[in-house]
């Protein structure tokens, strides 16, 4: 489970704070999207949870540890990343996916290492591509080997920023079908970004909306309201039910 207990952050003492308090609570196996405008903080938070900076206050607990004071190759076997561009150079797929075990062998690879990713890639129904230089594939397709790659690190983790966002509707509902697949069945946590509130509600359990560096509101599909959205960004829109479903109507994603 990973806490987030009135996080703080600044990039220069001299600069207004990023984050300004943030409180966030995510549970093995839910996903948790942190929703909000360019430069509501989501990616400074992102930053701070996978240690590529360092807070000014609060706390991030994982699993009741502190994980400030977690060394980064163990915080990488807890927590894994899944970046929106992705970039393989000239690795095949099955290359691609074994440097996700650095953290567990350092400079050479030993036979459990190749069998998680042998595992990993047969569960993602990668195995056919295995040999396949992972730059000639598809958007949808490298985004499968960028979450192979991180679950290859075994993390109880997985922190995705904007998994869907250079992709077309098809890979688009592909990489939610996987994401929920490792969040139902590996029981892992999964915290993403995204931009689209449809898309949101069809992915999330629980969702955050993040404006001035704080978390502004928090809870289920319940807190999808049009007083929600307009103050987190700016905008009026509709709603209806589809199919017992909500569905925003009107108004875009999100405006800079």
């Amino acid at each position: 489970m990973l806490q987030v207990e009135q996080l703080t952050f600044r990039y220069g003492k001299h600069t207004p704070p990023v984050l300004r308090g943030v409180d966030l609570t995510l549970h093995d196996g839910e996903i948790g999207i942190l929703l909000g405008r360019n430069g509501s903080g989501k990616t400074t938070l992102f930053k701070n949870i996978l240690g590529i900076a360092a807070p000014d206050g609060g706390r991030m607990l994982f699993d009741g540890e502190d994980l400030t004071k977690m060394p980064r190759r163990r915080r990488a076997r807890c927590i894994a990343y899944v970046p929106q561009h992705i970039h393989f150079g000239a690795l095949s797929v099955f290359d691609s996916v074994l440097m996700g075990r650095v953290a567990y062998f350092g400079l050479r690879a030993g036979q459990e290492d190749y069998a998680v990713v042998e595992r990993i890639l047969d569960e993602m129904g990668l195995t056919t591509f295995a040999h396949r230089s992972a730059e000639d594939l598809s958007g949808g397709e490298k985004q499968k080997i960028a979450i192979a790659r991180a679950m290859a690190q075994e993390p109880k983790m997985l922190v995705f920023d904007e998994p869907t966002g250079n992709l077309d509707i098809a890979n688009e509902h592909l990489i939610i079908a996987e994401a929920k697949k490792l969040a139902r069945q590996q029981h892992i946590g999964i915290l993403s970004s995204l931009h689209d509130l449809n898309q949101a509600m069809a992915f999330g359990d629980k969702f955050f909306f993040m404006r001035d560096g704080v978390i502004r509101h928090a809870g289920g599909r319940e807190v999808f309201t049009p007083d929600i959205i307009y103050d987190t960004f700016g905008i009026r829109v509709r709603m209806a039910e589809v199919d017992g479903q909500k569905v925003i109507l009107g108004g875009t994603p999100y405006e800079n």
